[in-house]
């Protein structure tokens, strides 16, 4: 397991970094971040993706189910300039009112959407949170690339650094996970993320079941998250492998989309 997943500040600084000088650029190429845009990050964390936002002046919701990650958030963030510009939610997404919430100009899910279970039901929950000419901002891992299944989180030093093992059938990929010493609820908490791992073209299925229109869309051989993590410089997915269905999920290590709704 590396330090970044029991540092929650840490992990909390990658994210600023990371969105600041890649995702709002992304999103920006199809609707402005200003002082007027109203951010809804689900499955928030400690808040580090909001913090761009906040710096931006935006009107920045937050919501996660885990207490205690909302907790750092808010003390992570309580010293920003633009505090009072942020709500911070300890609650599950489908309690959320958008009578009370309003809707949102932008719409985040970043490495959230492959731990959501029953996904096409989730977009079509999260449209009504959506403006009319809002947007959605997806980032993930595809399924089939080498860390698809987060094993690096692992305690076990090797299993941690092994590629693709969270493929393998269910009762082989436990016996591993049992074997190298992982305790019964990191290993529910694998088996569940394979169960709920999304590669490139489910996604595109969902989107269109939805009715959603893809705005834009990249693939990356080199995760942008691996510049502050790694210190690799990001590298886009070669055009000729991101048409290669299938295929292109096994060596992509992320996904980024823009999408909006058809009207």
């Amino acid at each position: 397991m590396q330090p970044r997943h029991s540092n929650r500040e840490l992990y909390f600084r990658e994210q600023v970094v990371t969105t600041r000088d890649y995702v709002i650029p992304f999103v920006e190429q199809l609707i402005p971040v200003t002082e007027n845009t109203r951010v809804l990050e689900v499955g928030c964390g400690e808040g580090g993706n909001l913090v761009p936002f906040l710096d931006r002046g935006c009107h920045a919701t937050g919501i996660d189910l885990s207490e205690s990650k909302i907790e750092h958030a808010r003390q992570f963030l309580q010293d920003h300039p633009n505090y009072g510009r942020l709500t911070l939610l300890a609650d599950d997404i489908y309690n959320l009112d958008e009578v009370k919430t309003g809707s949102f100009d932008l719409i985040i899910l970043r490495d959230v959407i492959e731990h959501i279970h029953d996904q096409e039901k989730f977009m079509h929950f999260i449209r009504k949170f959506l403006k009319q000419e809002g947007a959605i901002y997806f980032g993930f891992p595809p399924w089939y690339n080498p860390f698809g299944g987060h094993q690096q989180i692992c305690s076990n030093r090797i299993l941690s650094k092994l590629p693709y093992f969270h493929l393998l059938p269910e009762g082989l990929y436990r016996f591993i996970l049992n074997t190298g010493g992982e305790t019964p609820e990191k290993i529910d908490a694998l088996l569940e993320i394979k169960e709920t791992g999304i590669s490139i073209e489910r996604f595109e299925r969902i989107l269109k079941k939805t009715n959603y229109s893809i705005r834009m869309k990249r693939l990356y051989l080199i995760n942008p998250n691996y510049e502050i993590k790694f210190k690799l410089r990001p590298v886009k997915q070669w055009k000729i492998i991101s048409a290669i269905p299938v295929f292109r999920n096994f060596i992509s290590t992320a996904a980024y989309y823009v999408v909006t709704t058809k009207h």
